[in-house]
């Protein structure tokens, strides 16, 4: 027994100095050669610096909406709602997001809302929506702003993020970028 012990001090001391100091520094120091040392996406729009790489509110009409967060967008603490698909609190709340999405695009199908606009993401701080919910929010955006509805179409495929080597995940659009995009336009 005092040999399996001994062996289990050894390798604890041995993966607390790995994980917490060798592991560490080696991840520091890749995320050292990444754009802005690791430290996210700056960009600066309208006299304000924002992140590209978390989720941002964007509940004006003339914008697109962003995806849903659980954690009201808040960095320090990302994390889901872990609520299950029949809890009838969810369920609640994503009808509660798919009736204010009516709302706003009556001239949209419920059928036709995509996932992603309703329904928060595992971290509640995705930056990203589908190409499909930036493309159902077209004709309130049109409406608004009196722009050539193509202008958008095409302002949306120009923001389409592709998937990775062309297959490794799904079609995506910064939300932050495609609006900061639909600003520019005159």
């Amino acid at each position: 027994m005092k040999k399996h012990i001994l062996s289990g001090i050894k390798l604890t001391a041995v993966c607390l100095v790995f994980f917490s100091g060798i592991y560490t520094l080696f991840i520091l120091g890749i995320a050292q050669m990444a754009p802005n040392q690791g430290k996210g996406e700056i960009v600066e729009a309208n006299g304000k610096k924002q992140y590209l790489n978390i989720g941002q509110s964007f509940t004006d009409g003339k914008y697109f909406n962003s995806r849903p967060s659980a954690v009201a967008y808040n960095a320090a603490g990302s994390g889901g709602s872990n609520k299950g698909p029949s809890n009838p609190e969810y369920l609640a709340e994503v009808k509660q997001r798919i009736d204010t999405f009516l709302i706003q695009n009556p001239e949209i199908k419920r059928s036709e809302i995509p996932a992603d606009l309703v329904t928060a993401s595992g971290s509640g701080l995705d930056p990203n929506i589908s190409a499909q919910a930036a493309k159902v929010q077209v004709k309130r955006i049109t409406k608004i702003r009196n722009i050539n509805e193509q202008k958008l179409v095409h302002l949306i495929a120009e923001n389409t993020d592709k998937p990775l080597l062309g297959v490794f995940g799904p079609e995506k659009i910064n939300v932050l970028q495609l609006n900061i995009a639909l600003d520019k336009i005159k």
